[in-house]
């Protein structure tokens, strides 16, 4: 079992039909979100039972709960299949994103979040020295990860290389890319790779990379958070795909 924490987070699990055991309100709290959260889950027939501030405080992963915790099913990875599929049934060439050791649980979050509102259609993340979904993850995606597909992979060049047998082109983002992103050709079927926050991506998973962008930079900071870069390159792809001539 895992814990969703926050009000947006929990509304949006229970919208999209997860299984929760139970949800965890703190004691005094009414109105607003708390009482749509008690109306879904009397309407999913989820237990809600009330518990002191100290005792939420106690049982949360972190401060920024908001006073509601929902102990629900394990969050479920999917395979790189199911992400092609999924674009495959919209009808839509597949825009996947890759993260390499992202280890910072808000910018997994914040990833996320933007991916499911420019209609990405799956994540890749790392099983080993990265994030993974947690309930700091599913509060700053602001529920977002409830609906979004995350493929969760042993070897991330490996999976490159297997999309890329599916037809997939891969792009990079890195300080040192050939271009700068506004003149790539990002319309076809595209993965992106976002590195760490602070290594940038790997020496094997930039060699599988098609090609590599660069963000351009004007100020005296030469990097951007990995959200942020995320978020430039995702809805670059938007554009091109959807409003250039």
């Amino acid at each position: 079992m895992r814990q969703i924490e926050g009000r947006n987070p929990i509304i949006e699990a229970l919208n999209a039909n997860l299984k929760i055991e139970k949800i965890i309100i703190q004691e005094g709290l009414k109105a607003g979100p708390i009482t749509e959260i008690q109306n879904l889950a009397r309407s999913k027939k989820v237990t809600v039972v009330r518990e002191s501030k100290n005792a939420i405080d106690n049982i949360a992963d972190s401060s920024t709960h908001q006073g509601v915790i929902a102990i629900a099913e394990d969050y479920r990875y999917v395979d790189l299949d199911e992400i092609l599929e999924y674009a495959k049934s919209k009808g839509e060439k597949p825009l996947v994103v890759l993260l390499d050791e992202i280890q910072d649980p808000y910018n997994l979050g914040s990833i996320i979040r933007t991916a499911n509102a420019a209609g990405v259609h799956g994540i890749v993340i790392p099983k080993h020295r990265a994030t993974e979904v947690t309930s700091v993850v599913s509060k700053s995606s602001a529920g977002a990860v409830e609906f979004t597909k995350v493929a969760q992979v042993t070897n991330l060049a490996r999976a490159i290389e297997d999309l890329q047998k599916a037809g997939l082109w891969f792009v990079g983002a890195d300080v040192e890319g050939d271009q700068v992103i506004y003149q790539a050709d990002l319309k076809g079927p595209l993965g992106i790779v976002i590195g760490s926050e602070g290594s940038g991506l790997r020496r094997l998973v930039r060699e599988r990379c098609d090609y590599l962008v660069k963000i351009p930079m004007f100020g005296q900071i030469n990097s951007l958070n990995a959200s942020v870069a995320a978020g430039v390159m995702i809805y670059e792809i938007v554009r091109q795909r959807n409003f250039s001539k």
